[in-house]
């Protein structure tokens, strides 16, 4: 009996999950419709990110953190990409490094920016786990799904918290931002995006838990600094 409930159970899963995936698709099908009786289709010109041209900015400005003073920040070309980088800390015994990738064009889409991350530092890594918090801006909060893990290379080991922040949220992976993006063009909106990177220096393979509220922290911070300017919702 509980080998046929869990059968049950999976087959049920499975249907729903199939279901979801058959919406979307007519909800995209639908949404290229007009297009295709028009003689083009939607990704072909893909409706405007109103944001754009704050999302460029942030590249060059780098993003003002309450409570952390910037100590430094510059453009750096990892993998092609062009990212915000800061050094930024809280005192003298807080510092961290935050990295931006704003999305840079109507058709510009995450793809492997932890990839490039990775390779660009030469880390080695492990210790993957969740990380969820709560940001807030004026009228607007948001849940983050974050993945925090430890790199390390020759010269430094860190606490690192990566995710995709949007408008509503944030997610690491970039999937789900695929399908919401395609759901808003149905609509005539679009979901601009940035990468964000946190790096926190810690001691020598040491335990990323000790500073888990810390980074939780500063990704708040973050992403609450991004809803209420490059990625306002409009």
């Amino acid at each position: 009996m509980n080998y046929l409930n869990s059968k049950l159970k999976t087959y049920n899963l499975k249907l729903s999950q199939a279901i979801l995936l058959l919406f979307l698709l007519v909800l995209i099908a639908l949404g290229a419709i007009p297009g295709y009786l028009k003689g083009h289709w939607s990704w072909e010109q893909p409706p405007p990110v109103r944001s754009l041209q704050k999302l460029q900015a942030l590249r060059k400005t780098g993003l003002t953190l309450t409570g952390w003073q910037t100590i430094s920040q510059e453009v750096r070309e990892v993998s092609g990409h062009k990212w915000s980088y800061q050094n930024i800390q809280r005192d003298r015994q807080t510092q961290a490094i935050l990295m931006l990738l704003p999305q840079n064009g109507p058709k510009d889409q995450p793809q492997v920016e932890w990839v490039d991350i990775k390779g660009f530092w030469r880390w080695k890594t492990d210790k993957y786990r969740h990380a969820q918090f709560i940001a807030n801006s004026t009228n607007n909060s948001a849940k983050v799904e974050a993945q925090f893990f430890q790199a390390w290379n020759p010269k430094q080991t860190y606490a690192v918290l990566q995710w995709y922040a949007l408008p509503d949220g944030g997610i690491p992976d970039p999937g789900k931002w695929f399908w919401a993006d395609q759901i808003a063009q149905w609509q005539g909106r679009r979901v601009p995006w940035v990468a964000v990177n946190i790096q926190i220096p810690i001691e020598p393979l040491g335990d990323i838990e000790k500073v888990r509220p810390l980074a939780q922290s500063l990704g708040q911070t973050v992403q609450s600094a991004l809803m209420a300017g490059s990625l306002l919702k409009q």
